[in-house]
């Protein structure tokens, strides 16, 4: 380790992730989520690389090259925590690896077929709403996960507007209709990407470590661009909104940007509901900037909050409109509860309880504790919610930041990519190393415990354990004292690089 320590080199780590998101892109047509037919790699007379040996051989050239990214990922943020490279350096980086994933075929996750063939619900008069994939059969839907082919949608109007555009243009053609939210899913990336470090710079923390934590991150990586979830766009369209808000640094000139902010959230939210959750934060960013007279913070609050809340609706209702949907998707936010698996704390609980019930009794009732789980989880999430919205009123962001955890921790159902929404933010407030250290061993763990075709090895208690402690292992070491040896621009070799710039109007973040 002194070793590695002593020869680290940015240009090093650079190569290094460049080559796993080479390896992803050439392990993802064969050993990720695979398109049963007229794919490309049947396209190219290699189908072989999907089944047999050639399947063995896309299967590990694909998890070598997520371990790599991992391990590329982890030495970044030794040169970005000892201060030996900036914020540019973290972008350019970033850039270099994603250019590979652009073209990979999808990982780790089957959605992005579900998404198109939500959109032929709506292209062709259907109601995504109230009927599933299954009822308008078609080449896309062979590519659907049996288990979501009868499903209805859990999204918004826009994300079915979306699909519509997307399945018009390039009718049932799968590969070009999943590039085509690929190329979506990267515009939000970027977004994100751009403007995390700007929030971060503006409440005082360190647009590096922002970057390095908080997008650069292997599950922000692998599930937004790799598995090309919808929270790209959505998670793009809240980091632009909050940058808005947070840019301006006096009252009223901030309400300019809260309007402007609100605006994209609400956008986001005809996307994926969860997008509505920052909106209460963002409400007390006006109220904080209004001084410290009780009647002026009354004022400002009602003025946010009444205000936001009718702009919120009436983006909703013309994008619900404009998009030939109805108001039915506000019912179906309460999405499905098929999914299982310990990230969700009801299902975690459920599953411990249901285990050693079944010693006693293999007819123990697994289904009756996981419906008190989930309700007692409910009161909990709620609980917790409104307890960050109140108590870290003066730190919005960061109340944000917990709000997102404990919704998404103690949800009926939980699933990688959900973090999205809590990584960006724990890169731009300045939390103590302990929570950061806890945010990289979950990274690692979670991002390592998902196969390129979308299973997990959640219940796999030695692969998780092996995760847990090689996470513990690399979060001592990010913070340990070191001194590096690191490349930069000409002009800059060896120097390391201060503190976040501090800028006037910072706010508590």
């Amino acid at each position: 380790m002194i070793a590695l320590v002593s020869t680290l080199t940015s240009p090093m780590v650079r190569k290094l992730g460049l080559v796993a998101s080479l390896l992803i892109l050439l392990g993802s047509f064969g050993g990720g989520s695979l398109q049963k037919r007229n794919s490309l790699l049947s396209a190219a007379n290699l189908d072989f690389l999907s089944f047999g040996h050639g399947a063995a051989f896309s299967n590990v050239t694909l998890w070598l090259g997520t371990v790599l990214f991992v391990v590329a990922w982890v030495l970044m943020g030794k040169l970005v925590i000892d201060k030996v490279v900036d914020a540019d350096y973290v972008r350019r980086t970033l850039c270099m690896w994603l250019v590979p994933l652009a073209g990979a075929a999808p990982i780790m996750s089957r959605d992005v077929y579900s998404y198109l063939m939500q959109g032929t619900l709506l292209r062709d008069g259907l109601n995504a709403y109230t009927q599933g994939p299954a009822s308008n059969p078609n080449q896309i839907l062979f590519e659907v996960s049996h288990d979501w082919r009868n499903t209805t949608t859990p999204y918004g109007p826009l994300h079915l507007w979306l699909g519509e555009a997307v399945t018009t243009v390039f009718g049932d053609n799968v590969t070009a209709g999943v590039y085509a939210f690929k190329a979506l899913a990267v515009v939000g990336f970027v977004a994100i990407m751009w403007f995390v470090p700007k929030i971060a710079q503006r409440l005082g923390a360190d647009p590096a470590f922002a970057l390095w934590l908080g997008v650069a991150n292997p599950v922000m990586v692998f599930h937004l661009v790799g598995g090309m979830h919808n929270e790209a766009m959505m998670v793009g369209l809240v980091t632009v909104g909050l940058y808005l808000v947070v840019r301006q640094a006096t009252y009223p000139a901030v309400l300019g940007g809260f309007f402007a902010g609100v605006a994209l959230i609400a956008v986001a939210m005809a996307l994926k509901a969860s997008a509505a959750l920052c909106l209460p934060f963002v409400v007390w960013l006006v109220v904080n900037r209004a001084g410290e007279s009780v009647g002026a913070r009354v004022r400002a609050f009602l003025l946010a909050g009444v205000g936001g809340a009718v702009e919120t609706v009436a983006i909703l209702a013309v994008i619900t409109w404009a998009s030939g949907t109805t108001w039915e998707w506000i019912a179906a936010l309460a999405g499905n509860t098929k999914v299982v698996n310990p990230l969700s704390f009801p299902s975690l609980v459920s599953g411990v309880i249901g285990e050693a019930g079944r010693i006693g009794n293999p007819q123990f009732p697994f289904n009756d504790v996981m419906v008190v789980a989930r309700a007692v989880s409910l009161v909990i999430m709620a609980v917790g919610f409104v307890a960050c919205w109140w108590f870290l009123r003066r730190k919005p962001i960061t109340g944000a930041m917990w709000a997102y955890l404990i919704v998404f921790s103690f949800n009926a159902v939980t699933l990688p990519w959900y973090y999205a929404s809590v990584l960006p933010l724990v890169g731009v407030v300045n939390c103590s190393r302990r929570i950061n250290q806890f945010f990289i061993i979950g990274s690692i763990a979670v991002a390592l415990a998902f196969t390129g075709s979308g299973n997990h090895q959640l219940y796999n208690p030695m692969w998780m354990g092996i995760l847990a402690v090689s996470g513990w292992v690399a979060s001592r070491w990010l913070f340990a004292e070191t001194t590096l040896v690191a490349y930069r621009r000409p002009g800059l070799e060896g120097h390391r690089l201060g503190a976040a710039h501090h800028l006037p109007g910072q706010v508590p973040v």
